[in-house]
């Protein structure tokens, strides 16, 4: 630096690398660290339902092993009640994804309508949840008596705490919708917990074929990943 240029300096203006550091450290870099996190959260729960899976498909395969479907007499040769609680679950994104939408739109009472509802059937869905694992349990399909049934507790349980931990977001973004919060910094929040509901309802899709299938899909899926 020249002393011309020493001379006419303004120390009290912020300098170009300054105003870059603030830009770097402002909102916009905070929600895309939000979006990282929740993309490392999400490869980190699909990492841990791809071994629970493996071990389900391997299980499969040793004798006294007896699923719960593929005969008339087992609890999911009718899949309705899985059927009901599948359309709480898309009820439950679709209404997500429309109060993304109208956030962005500026509309925020429309959204906030949208918000309690994707909240009211995301708990239809858990309750739904409840009722079928007590139906299970009176017919004798009990947590320690078959292998199968152990997995269906506790991937549909595992997935069940996954869906409540993200309704105290869904509820902590809707209280400040209600109470006429900035709707830009809202708009962030409903775009991650959308993507969170998105993702849960095609995780669920997932339980819902594995748990579903007769031992004949178990030992063709088994075979084809080498866990045969």
């Amino acid at each position: 630096m020249n002393i011309f240029q020493k001379l006419t300096e303004k120390p009290w203006e912020p300098s170009s690398d300054a105003m870059a550091a603030a830009v770097a450290t402002g909102p916009t870099s905070q929600i895309d660290a939000r979006k990282l996190m929740l993309n490392i959260f999400l490869a980190i729960v699909s990492v841990l339902f791809l071994l629970i899976f493996a071990t389900f498909i391997t299980h499969s395969q040793y004798p006294g092993f007896e699923s719960l479907a593929g005969e008339p007499w087992k609890p999911f040769a009718d899949t309705t009640n899985l059927w009901l609680n599948t359309l709480w679950l898309t009820l439950s994104s679709v209404a997500m994804h429309t109060g993304l939408v109208k956030a962005r739109r500026g509309i925020s009472g429309h959204a906030l309508i949208a918000m309690v509802l994707a909240i009211f059937f995301a708990v239809q869905f858990v309750l739904a949840q409840l009722w079928l694992w007590r139906d299970l349990s009176g017919m004798g399909y009990t947590l320690p008596s078959n292998p199968a049934n152990s997995y269906f507790y506790l991937m549909t349980g595992v997935h069940a705490l996954h869906l409540i931990g993200g309704l105290v977001v869904v509820l902590r973004s809707t209280f400040l919708l209600w109470r006429g919060g900035a709707l830009e910094r809202i708009q962030n929040s409903l775009k991650l917990c959308a993507t969170y509901w998105h993702y849960l309802l095609g995780l669920w899709l997932v339980l819902f074929f594995l748990l579903t299938r007769s031992p004949e899909t178990y030992r063709a899926i088994a075979i084809a990943c080498g866990l045969g």
